[in-house]
């Protein structure tokens, strides 16, 4: 039967609003929910003295963690959402960023204890419109966050270099010394659940350009424990075989949300300094995400180092005051050559700034007495050493101890 021009009337807007609707939930959901989690409190700027804006200039600066390959935004574009982008780390003078993947987190997410039953992000790869393939894979899910770093590399202009190994890493350096506009990133995982129990997997994810995989996230999962999962358990045995797998190809253990026992467990069979990419210190700050102090000392006769964050939970407050107290904490247990910065930026947090304040630490740090060469040693120069001879492709000699 034709339709008539009443029922038109009605059901062409229906039509176009079924339409419209769900496009406007892919558009805006997304932005939403970041907006909702990446957070700045405050104005995000700090007084920073004459003295501290001088030397932060000077400085070799690189930031061990940040989630932005999360989210769905140009990297190499400003942005009012969250707390990183390209033009904010070049205002930061920021040498070298790593961004992490996260592949998978639990609902209900604490610090005390979650299974690995559910997952958030496969929600969000659905409303981001990310490939079909990346719904129901891990693994997927971390090579599209390298294809969209790829993407951002292109799009910069030169400004935006992914470093892939430690001559990558001192070009960058000599070619910011010569007053070029570049700015490194390097490509890491949060949480081995992405090798899908496959060692091999770690060949597709080198080849995509991952040189850092941190253990667990926040969950126990088929590699180690998580401090925040359930049974809180050590290596397994698949555990052991990737963290020898690791270091002979020349990627970086990160034990950032790693349970004690596996915190434990590879400290005891690592030949390779590792990190802690992102944290604080239970001496300022006592929470279950951070490290006790017999943990960074046997960080530091490893030989290496923790990222100490920027948000409440890691050093109990969002200032960089509460970060620099971190730091000098962790020097004192540690000592100054085992410490270094892991802002955990678009990591689902809420900092005092973003990353075109860091001057803020800088500052904070010389208000507090550091002197300046202890100063860059914690804000990056710990970390190129550690990067720099991390990704060699074939074991160190010895212990792998330095510093």
């Amino acid at each position: 039967m034709p339709m008539s021009r009443a029922m038109k009337r009605v059901v062409v807007p229906v039509a176009v609003l079924l339409i419209l609707v769900p496009g406007a939930f892919f558009v805006f959901a997304p932005r939403f929910v970041e907006q909702s989690m990446n957070r700045i409190e405050g104005s995000g700027v700090w007084p920073v003295s004459d003295a501290a804006k001088a030397l932060h200039k000077q400085l070799v600066i690189v930031d061990l963690h940040a989630d932005t390959l999360l989210w769905k935004r140009h990297l190499d574009e400003a942005s009012s959402v969250g707390q990183v982008d390209l033009p904010r780390l070049e205002a930061g003078n920021v040498a070298l960023q790593i961004f992490s993947s996260v592949t998978k987190t639990p609902k209900g997410q604490n610090y005390e204890s979650n299974s690995g039953d559910t997952d958030n992000i496969t929600a969000l790869t659905v409303a981001q419109l990310q490939p079909v393939g990346t719904w129901g894979s891990l693994l997927e899910r971390s090579l599209y966050h390298a294809e969209k770093l790829l993407a951002a590399e292109k799009a910069s202009d030169g400004r935006l270099r992914i470093i892939r190994s430690g001559g990558d890493l001192q070009v960058l350096l000599a070619d910011r010394a010569a007053g070029r506009k570049v700015t490194g990133a390097m490509l890491s995982v949060e949480g081995a659940q992405n090798l899908e129990g496959d060692v091999g997997n770690l060949a597709r994810l080198y080849d995509a350009g991952f040189r850092m995989i941190g253990l667990a996230h926040f969950f126990d999962n088929d590699v180690g424990g998580s401090m925040h999962g359930v049974k809180k358990g050590g290596l397994t045995p698949l555990g052991r075989e990737v963290v020898l797998a690791m270091e002979s190809r020349g990627m970086i253990v990160d034990l950032a949300h790693a349970s004690a026992a596996t915190f434990a467990d590879v400290l005891a069979m690592a030949t390779r300094p590792v990190v802690v990419s992102h944290g604080g210190v239970k001496g300022t700050c006592d929470t279950p995400r951070n490290l006790t102090d017999d943990q960074l000392r046997a960080l530091a006769a490893n030989g290496g180092m923790i990222g100490i964050g920027y948000w409440d939970a890691a050093v109990c407050a969002a200032t960089p005051a509460a970060t620099a107290k971190a730091i000098l904490h962790a020097v004192a247990v540690a000592g100054v050559d085992h410490v270094g910065l892991g802002s955990d930026f678009d990591g689902a947090v809420t900092t005092g700034f973003d990353a075109a304040h860091i001057d803020a630490v800088t500052s904070a740090l010389v208000a507090a007495g550091m002197a300046p060469g202890d100063i860059a040693k914690a804000m990056g120069g710990n970390a190129v050493r550690l990067l720099g001879a991390g990704m060699a492709a074939k074991p160190l000699g010895g212990s792998g101890l330095q510093g």
